[in-house]
């Protein structure tokens, strides 16, 4: 029997699960956006990222997770928010909310200066255990998301595909997605070897992505 490259992630097992509930469970709130280097938090305890372009669905993935509405909140207008979000998640895990890309609603000098934040953060965040990496299941890994990858291979962040909005694609044409996701992460040395299949409306997929944080906190 043949194994596939890039498996979907398994169904966490019931101590896991109820790991990543208690975790989510807990006190989660919104500390901070920052905007430059200096307004980072202490790098006091673990955290994981979030990145993905505009309209994949990050924020209602979030919220999802945290089994809230409002948690985090999307811009009006995509590519407008250029501030890297920190969520506190108990007392040792922060989630970071990465500005959406691919839009340039925003004056080139703000792009620029924010793409300057993000390598750095990148680059210099030694508690930074994983990205997540959202894609939207009905497209597949665009060129756009490609320069984000090329940024974690360079800056070897480990980082993990999430496919989001699995509940507005059929069947077969999923399968054709997974199928182009996977031979662009084969391309990716920081690519982590699962995939995980996500939906904010029906559920699907949020108590695996808790459970897989909650290993790494």
């Amino acid at each position: 029997m043949t194994t596939l490259p890039f498996p979907l992630s398994p169904e966490p097992d019931p101590d896991l699960r109820e790991a990543g509930r208690r975790l989510f469970a807990g006190e989660i709130g919104f500390l901070k956006g920052v905007v430059a280097l200096a307004g980072l938090p202490p790098a006091d305890r673990i955290e994981v990222c979030f990145a993905g372009r505009s309209n994949v669905g990050k924020s209602s993935l979030i919220n999802a997770l945290a089994g809230r509405r409002q948690l985090a909140r999307a811009s009006n207008t995509p590519g407008r928010t250029q501030e890297i979000n920190y969520f506190t998640a108990g007392e040792g895990l922060y989630l970071v909310d990465l500005p959406g890309y691919g839009f340039a609603e925003a004056p080139k000098p703000v792009v620029e200066r924010w793409q300057k934040l993000l390598r750095a953060y990148l680059a210099g965040r030694q508690t930074l255990r994983r990205a997540f990496v959202l894609i939207d299941a009905r497209h597949g890994v665009k060129a756009v998301d490609e320069e984000i990858l090329a940024l974690l291979d360079k800056s070897a962040v480990t980082f993990q595909c999430v496919l989001t909005k699995v509940d507005k694609i059929g069947k077969a044409a999923l399968e054709g997605t997974l199928m182009q996701v996977r031979g662009a992460l084969a391309r990716h040395p920081a690519a982590y070897p699962e995939i995980v299949l996500t939906s904010s409306e029906t559920g699907a997929g949020i108590e695996t992505l808790r459970a897989i944080i909650a290993s790494l906190a």
